[in-house]
């Protein structure tokens, strides 16, 4: 089958960082699905397990974690799905990645498409939809229910994927939503997602928060840059408010900045129950069917911006090349198979 992949982690400009590949079709086992794969986007993590720095591999390395598709088949432990449903899903990073033309993917991160959304649009919602709705909801506990109506959100990094998503989840639930965005397009496209108010992120924060009559946020969600923000956020967050993070560190973080206002920091990474395994799994099930169901009812406008066609090598390159260059708004898509 076609798949788009690696053997050796390269710059995305060098002719073999991604590589069009005939791999052989899996077959479904245990709770898999079997899925026919219609349409995929790309993310920074895309980017990141590309780069540089790993050793080259023998077997192919087939990247990708977001996808809308059919599922074509299902393991023998299979209770969710049946041949013929329409999924979207962002997958495992432990395995096998989504840009191939049959994917397999565990039945308990899967969820149904959204109704009113075709394949492209749906292949931009599942990994940044995972990754706002657990930071928000279960690393910084927010009441998705509206019991902290009021409090507000400072989100740096809203023009993104995930902030695209996380704006309108905090929307809501009530909140009063802060966004970080520079230029006029972006600044265009969170205000339109519901931002409150809108800051530039080339600018010191501080005193566009207090313009807003705030001397603090209660809750910070960077999407950004943990390192660059660190002390910014630290010095923004309510005493006893929490801050969650969802980009690696580079350097040491200074916890003493956090220590004095009882702060609470969180990591999110939607990767993790698949990782581990662990007994909440199909909690990713439930609630990609949860989002599925606030986009068809109208709560959540869909955040595709561009689709390439067809997945190939050469479009995937251009995507990592655009995600890389740090001024994506909103998702890029590709779909169709040569």
């Amino acid at each position: 089958m076609k798949a788009v992949g690696l053997y050796k982690y390269l710059p995305i400009d060098h002719p073999e960082s991604l590589l069009d590949l005939d791999v052989p079709k899996p077959e479904a086992q245990g709770r898999d699905l079997l899925v026919r794969v219609e349409a995929i986007s790309v993310n920074p993590v895309d980017t990141k397990v590309r780069a540089p720095g790993k050793p080259d591999r023998i077997d192919p390395h087939v990247l990708g974690w977001d996808a809308a598709g059919v599922v074509e088949a299902v393991g023998p432990e299979v209770t969710l799905f049946k041949p013929g449903d329409a999924v979207y899903y962002a997958g495992d990073i432990t395995r096998p990645g989504s840009n191939s033309r049959y994917h397999l993917v565990d039945e308990r991160i899967v969820g149904s498409k959204p109704r009113s959304m075709d394949m492209v649009q749906s292949a931009a919602v599942p990994l940044v939809a995972i990754t706002a709705y657990e930071a928000l909801f279960d690393r910084l506990g927010i009441d998705r229910d509206g019991a902290h109506c009021g409090r507000s959100l400072l989100l740096i990094g809203g023009a993104g994927g995930v902030g695209s998503i996380g704006i309108q989840l905090a929307k809501l639930a009530g909140l009063a939503v802060l966004a970080t965005a520079s230029r006029p397009d972006s600044i265009a496209w969170v205000r339109r997602l519901g931002a409150d108010h809108v800051l530039d992120h080339r600018q010191p924060l501080r005193p566009q928060v207090e313009a807003t009559g705030r001397r603090f946020v209660d809750y910070i969600f960077n999407c950004a840059d943990t390192d660059g923000y660190w002390d910014t956020t630290a010095d923004l967050v309510s005493p006893q408010g929490k801050i969650c993070t969802i980009v690696e560190n580079k350097g040491p973080l200074n916890q003493q900045l956090l220590k004095l206002k009882s702060v609470t920091h969180v990591w999110e990474l939607m990767f993790t129950r698949a990782k581990y395994q662990t007994d909440d799994m199909i909690e990713q099930h439930r609630l990609l069917n949860r989002v599925a169901d606030w986009i068809d009812g109208g709560k959540l406008a869909g955040i595709h911006r561009e689709t390439l066609q067809p997945i190939n090598a050469a479009n995937l390159k251009n995507a990592h090349a655009r995600l890389e260059s740090g001024t994506m708004i909103g998702k890029l898509v590709l779909t169709g198979w040569e």
